[in-house]
């Protein structure tokens, strides 16, 4: 159980730092393209993260029926990443329909309990694309639930109800809120000493990525939200 633990949290880490990295300058990771959308649920990212989830389902031989060896992880791999498929394929609509950002802002508080909460919070909580007001992330929370419900059709009869749907739901959500406390604090991980110095660049990065943005929709008279 240790072992299955510490391994675990090795390989969160080191997808997260993956998933961490900046967007290119012309990227909008918060508000992107159907084909950008596309382009990162296919990824190497993406299979790094459902590579993950298959390696602790194999160290705890989960579901049984799958058994071991290199049969048994491409089985929970092929299961993992059509769930993972599924997930972004509901959460893309709803959150588009309803004007809620994707991807991650690291907080602009300061102190190790308030940026937590942040971190914790985002998993549920997004900003709308037209006010940036906050609001409940339905788009993640129904695509997280979505594909733990939809992912029991392909799974063995030990695991395939809906408490085990819902369960699964459950864990993604999880696994999505570790991910961000990782996306917080890893660039205070890798440089110790330069929090403050490390998120004004943040913000500075990002204020002039919106500032492009505007007036490229400004010059093209079209607006994106």
């Amino acid at each position: 159980m240790h072992v299955t633990t510490c391994v675990s949290v090795a390989l969160l880490l080191s997808a997260g730092r993956l998933l961490s990295e900046p967007p290119g300058p012309k990227d909008n990771p918060h508000d992107p393209s159907l084909g950008t959308y596309a382009k990162h649920t296919v990824s190497p990212k993406a299979a790094v993260m459902a590579g993950v989830g298959s390696g602790v389902n194999q160290l705890n031989n989960t579901p049984r029926e799958w058994g071991q060896g290199a049969a048994g992880f491409g089985r929970r791999f092929a299961s993992a990443f059509g769930k993972h498929i599924v997930h972004k394929a509901i959460q893309y609509p709803v959150s588009k329909l309803l004007h809620e950002e994707f991807g991650y802002h690291r907080s602009e508080k300061q102190g190790f309990g308030p940026r937590l909460k942040d971190a914790l919070l985002a998993t549920v909580i997004t900003r709308k694309t037209t006010s940036e007001k906050r609001t409940v992330a339905v788009g993640e929370i129904s695509g997280a639930m979505g594909s733990g419900l939809i992912s029991r059709l392909w799974q063995p009869a030990s695991v395939r109800t809906i408490g085990h749907g819902f369960s699964s739901g459950g864990i993604t959500l999880a696994v999505d809120a570790g991910l961000n406390v990782v996306r917080e604090f890893w660039p205070n991980i890798r440089h110790p000493h330069s929090h403050s110095q490390t998120d004004e660049q943040g913000r500075t990065q990002e204020h002039s990525f919106t500032k492009a943005s505007e007036e490229e929709d400004s010059e093209a008279t079209i607006s994106n939200r």
